[in-house]
This record gives structure tokens, sequence and C-alpha cells, in this order.
């Protein structure tokens, strides 16, 4: 029979019990990982410079207007091939986007470890100038200046 009393003392330590539970811990972010790297190694392959791989933005057929993703699977793959600064003129939110993906992963990953669960509850606040910068950014492109934030 397992001493309770022993695996308690483990958690309060902050160590693991054992080898399964860190795997288990680390299961959903490494499956996350794979299917991020899987996104980024198709649209690496695939060039979306090339018409006829990927759908165009409905918005952009339609209206002529950029919306927020255009030219974000360009970006994507300007990434994987180390081209940043195409990346960035391509879609520099996405660019941006793909920074706070890593940094929000890694720090996932820190508390799987330590058994900690994440906790992600960010301010009304922080969440409405995300967006407000999300339309400066959509509506500054699609302006005769913003030109340079075309894709």
């Amino acid at each position: 029979m397992p001493d309770v009393n022993a695996d308690s003392q483990h958690r309060a330590t902050g160590a693991p019990s054992d080898a399964g539970s860190m795997v288990g811990r680390l299961a959903v972010p490494v499956g996350i990982l794979a299917a991020v790297a899987g996104a980024f190694a198709y649209v690496g392959t695939v060039d979306p410079n090339q018409p006829g791989h990927y759908p165009v933005c409905p918005l952009l057929r339609y209206t002529g207007l950029y919306c927020p993703g255009c030219g974000g699977l360009r970006s994507a793959h300007a990434f994987v091939h180390g081209d940043f600064l195409t990346a960035l003129h391509d879609n520099a939110a996405a660019v941006l986007g793909y920074l706070g993906f890593a940094v929000l992963w890694t720090v996932w990953v820190a508390h799987a470890v330590r058994g900690r669960p994440l906790r992600i509850d960010p301010a009304p606040a922080l969440v409405w100038t995300l967006g407000a910068l999300l339309l400066v950014f959509s509506v500054v492109r699609n302006l005769p200046f913003g030109g340079w934030l075309h894709p």
C-alpha cells in the first residue's frame, strides 16, 4: 500500500512524486508545441507567396482592405526561413504574436515542471489595450501613409 504521507510531503516541498507525473504535466504543453511546430513546418515548406496553396482573405478579396491577419502566412514563412525583416514587413502583429506565444509557452512549461497550474487571468484593461492596438494596426495599414505595413 502506498505511503500517502510521503506523497503529501513531496507535494508540500514542490518535489515531483515520480517521473510519470512529470510526463503527464508536460504532455499538453509539448503537444501544443508539436502542433505549432508542425503548422510552422508546413507553412515553411508550402510557400504562401505562390498562388493556389492557401485561400485568399475574404475581407481583402471583397473589400480590398487588409485585416490584422493579412500577410500572416507569408510572415510565418519568412520567420521559419530566418528572414525576420520580411516577416515583420508582412505582418508585424503576427511576429509579436509568435514571440508572445514563445514567452507564454516557456512560462507554462516552467509552471508544469514545478507542478503548479498556469492561471492566465489578464486584466480587462490589458485585453482592451491589445484589442485597440490590433484595431489601430488594421486601420493604419489600410491608410495611404501605412503602405509600409502592407503585406
